[in-house]
């Protein structure tokens, strides 16, 4: 099911939006969009509050990296990949298929 969750306007280059009680994190990178769990795989920490290095997002609370196109894990002390969401773009809307 595809829910609409922001406009191309609104995405910047990062966004936190909930869908359905998830946390998620809306990443703009080179003219696509890229969804993932905002919660990191190690101890929980919002990865939309972290910083972005070319496809890469740290998470803010101890460093665990994750390939934001797909979620693996690019160094820990995270073991586990964060989950993606395939985004899709509508008339400048963006949805999500959750």
């Amino acid at each position: 099911m595809l829910k609409k969750v922001a406009t191309l306007a609104e995405l910047k280059d990062y966004a936190c939006v909930t869908v359905d009680g998830k946390e998620l994190a809306l990443f703009r990178l080179n003219g696509n969009i890229y969804c993932l769990d905002n919660t990191c795989t190690h101890r929980g920490g919002p990865l939309c509050e972290g910083s972005v290095t070319n496809s890469t997002i740290t998470c803010p609370w101890h460093a665990s990296q994750f390939d934001i196109k797909t979620g693996k894990v690019k160094r820990g002390p995270a073991m586990k990949d964060v989950k993606t969401y395939k985004v899709t773009v509508k008339n400048d809307s963006i949805y999500l298929e959750v």
